[in-house]
């Protein structure tokens, strides 16, 4: 009776992987960056393969997080007792975290043994077991990482174990073709040096875009198996169309340069991550966002008879940091995470249910590194009662709903930047920048400047509008951004100033 019960019995196994923006952003070279990021990708799909050979079983495989259904427990130990060592083995300085539940008894309903599971899964990440990296203090060291050196490689010098791990990984190609949507994508296309995507004085763009309200989604959603398996495999193919969209928007004449400015880091679930030149990230953003929010409310429609939580379709919040190509990728990543997430605040508090698509990006003029909010403090707080925060600028149907509440458009905000061009432009942005050098110092001076500015100059009566003059009833000043954003946007994604 034991043994026909067990023949029964299913397991639904989850693994989670951490620490992956610290394996793929250890170093500032992009080859090693890209060569982790397809380690990363391959972690939920060739490397789970053999153990999850029935991929119908799997409800979730993406962005370093697996859910699969084993119908025997001999094949669940061996998930178990092989796939830690295979990724961590593949991926030195990851950490997986592993939990089963047996689906009988209390757990034979689906969403009481997934939510049993995630419960398990927080403890176990709480005492995960960690890649043993650090090694002896007398053991040579990689000097671009601290870590012990496992190969003196030429023309590279000292490298520790998963740097060469990343530099042998040679199947870099699978989330360009996911983001391109070419499959027959040339090797050559594929930027392995910043160079490649470097813009006019080395800007470049780090992007970050994370969709809106899913846990509360998924809780709902993910109650039945099959619905799961059907929310997780849409969602992925969402942000591939999404990703195919912007791509060909942003760089569709750039498609056959000998190599495509753009590289995209993590792509999964609702989860992207870009690299790329820096001109190209507001645009690419931008339709990312409005394709993401139209896909969804189509390929969700018919779990949307099911669920009203998805009817209206998906969201997601971006944030973009513009940093020089020496800037340290780590810190760059954090930084337009960061933006991610305040956008993320502000937009939910005018729908909390379902927040309106935007973005925030910031330029990093110094070397300094810090959090945001101390970027806020020292740059764009020029009095007590005024900011420079000016975002998040919004896009896409949902937002559109909101009428005033989100005025803040990214088609304004690019607009007014194209204002900025040709020579009188110039003029202007020169202007504007003293006018916001002096709120400051003075705010009668500041004030003096730019009626003076709007009285002798159209163009810029034209772009300031009057409640500028007086600075009355204004609490936020757009121009720090659409200075920066023209600065980017000037020549071949650089700054001429």
């Amino acid at each position: 009776m034991d043994k026909e019960k067990e023949n029964n019995t299913k397991y639904l196994y989850g693994a989670s992987v951490q620490g992956i923006q610290d394996f793929i952003f250890q170093t500032n070279k992009l080859k090693e960056i890209v060569g982790a990021s397809e380690l990363v990708e391959q972690i939920c799909t060739e490397m789970f393969d053999e153990y999850g050979r029935e991929t119908e079983k799997s409800v979730v495989r993406a962005a370093g997080k697996i859910i699969h259904i084993f119908e025997n427990s001999d094949n669940c130990k061996q998930a178990v007792l092989e796939f830690p060592k295979k990724v961590m083995t593949a991926a030195p300085g990851t950490t997986i975290s592993q939990a089963v539940v047996r689906m009988d008894g209390n757990y034979t309903d689906y969403d009481k043994a997934s939510n049993e599971l995630e419960k398990r899964l927080r403890m176990q990440r709480n005492k995960a077991d960690r890649s043993m990296t650090l090694g002896l203090l007398a053991i040579s060291r990689a000097p671009s990482t601290g870590l012990p050196a496992a190969e003196n490689k030429k023309g590279v010098g000292l490298i520790d174990e998963a740097s060469q791990k990343k530099l042998k990984n040679d199947n870099v190609k699978s989330l360009m073709i996911k983001m391109t949507g070419n499959k027959g994508l040339s090797p050559e296309q594929i930027a392995y040096n910043i160079e490649d995507l470097e813009g006019n004085k080395s800007w470049i763009a780090v992007i970050h875009i994370d969709g809106n309200g899913l846990g509360n989604i998924v809780q709902q959603v993910c109650k039945v198996a099959e619905d799961a398996r059907t929310f997780s495999s849409k969602l992925d193919s969402i942000t591939k169309s999404a990703a195919n969209a912007a791509f060909k928007c942003a760089c569709g004449n750039l498609a056959n340069d000998k190599v495509i400015p753009m590289r995209p880091v993590v792509l999964g679930g609702d989860d992207v991550t870009v690299i790329c030149r820096a001109d190209l990230a507001v645009d690419f953003t931008k339709i990312f966002l409005e394709e993401f929010e139209r896909e969804s409310k189509s390929k969700f429609a018919a779990l949307g008879e099911k669920y009203d939580v998805v009817k209206k379709g998906l969201t997601a919040c971006a944030g973009i940091a513009f940093v020089k190509s020496s800037y340290p990728f780590h810190y760059a990543i954090h930084l337009a995470e960061s933006l991610c997430g305040r956008a993320k605040k502000k937009a939910k508090k005018i729908d909390k249910d379902l927040a309106p698509s935007c973005l925030m990006f910031h330029k990093v003029q110094d070397s300094f590194v810090e959090e945001f909010d101390e970027i806020v403090k020292r740059e764009l707080l020029p009095q007590p009662e005024l900011s420079f925060e000016f975002g998040p600028y919004y896009c896409g149907e949902h937002a559109s709903k909101f009428g005033n509440k989100c005025e803040n458009t990214i088609d304004e905000l690019l607009s007014n930047v194209k204002k900025l061009d040709g020579k009188e432009g110039n003029a202007i942005k020169s202007h504007i920048r003293q006018w916001l050098s002096l709120l400051f110092d003075n705010k009668e001076s500041a004030r003096q400047k730019m009626i003076r500015l709007r009285k002798i100059n159209k163009q810029a009566s034209d772009l300031i509008p009057e409640k500028y003059e007086k600075l009355e009833n204004v609490k936020t000043i757009p121009y720090h951004d659409i200075l920066a954003l023209a600065s980017i946007l000037t020549g071949k994604g650089g700054n001429n100033e």
